[in-house]
């Protein structure tokens, strides 16, 4: 039991450090405003305790503790899902994480975020998160997928299979994008200017019926005038605002 208090009370330290490090709100607030004070922060204590409590075989209140959480804070964790080191749950109301999932070190989810499952099966049914993930307010994770080291899911997108390391995802059902190079580690809160694959796809689609009308009226002799540009619905630049 001893060690068990002593591990809940290092990840708590370093939860604490997470929402210091990811949260401008929390620059300049005390450790004593912050335990006190930031309703994600309470949510990950309480699983902690109760996660270690199940872990030891402990009845009924794991379970009881979770309901406590849930009703305090609108955030709902299994008992039983496994959260490493330095998770920061922004503001947090809505955030569902079920039995079996799995979500590593310095990952940070937003409000509304499910790593949820999908029809009656048994056995590992909720979503894999590894290392330094990023998910945005409203992702639905569902299913037992695997998201990979680095990824970042974009707000409201639909996520049901693997998602590769370092890449990004959006839209529903979620599309992976590559990103080009390694970026920084960590989070990015720039939801802005995600990339947006089915925009790019009609693109290509414009630019090659544009190909087409210039072919079809210069084997008719015809002129084939200018041709209407494809212009973006927001601007491709601007600042971002996660800042930098």
């Amino acid at each position: 039991m001893l060690s068990a208090i002593r591990r809940v009370s290092g990840e708590l330290k370093r939860d604490i450090a997470a929402v210091r490090e990811r949260d401008p709100a929390a620059a300049e607030v005390s450790t004593a405003e912050i335990l006190t004070q930031w309703p994600g922060l309470h949510a990950l204590l309480l699983h902690r305790v109760a996660h270690a409590l199940v872990m030891a075989d402990v009845p009924f209140f794991p379970r009881a503790l979770a309901y406590f959480s849930r009703a305090l804070t609108g955030i709902e964790i299994h008992p039983r899902a496994r959260i490493g080191d330095g998770m920061f749950i922004d503001h947090g109301i809505g955030v569902v994480i079920g039995e079996t999932a799995e979500v590593g070190d310095n990952v940070t989810l937003y409000q509304g975020v499910t790593l949820g499952g999908t029809g009656f099966e048994t056995g590992k049914r909720h979503p894999t998160v590894q290392d330094n993930v990023t998910i945005g307010s409203g992702a639905k994770l569902l299913g037992p997928i695997t998201i990979g080291h680095g990824a970042k899911i974009g707000a409201n997108t639909v996520v049901i299979h693997d998602a590769p390391p370092n890449s990004t995802v959006v839209g529903n059902p979620g599309h992976p994008v590559r990103v080009e190079g390694r970026k920084p580690e960590g989070p990015d809160a720039d939801w802005v200017h995600l990339p947006d694959p089915i925009a790019d796809a009609l693109k290509q689609m414009a630019a090659r019926i544009a190909d087409l009308e210039r072919e079809v009226a210069t084997l008719r002799g015809e002129d084939p005038g200018k041709v209407a540009a494809v212009v973006p619905l927001r601007p491709a630049r601007g600042p971002s605002p996660a800042g930098g």
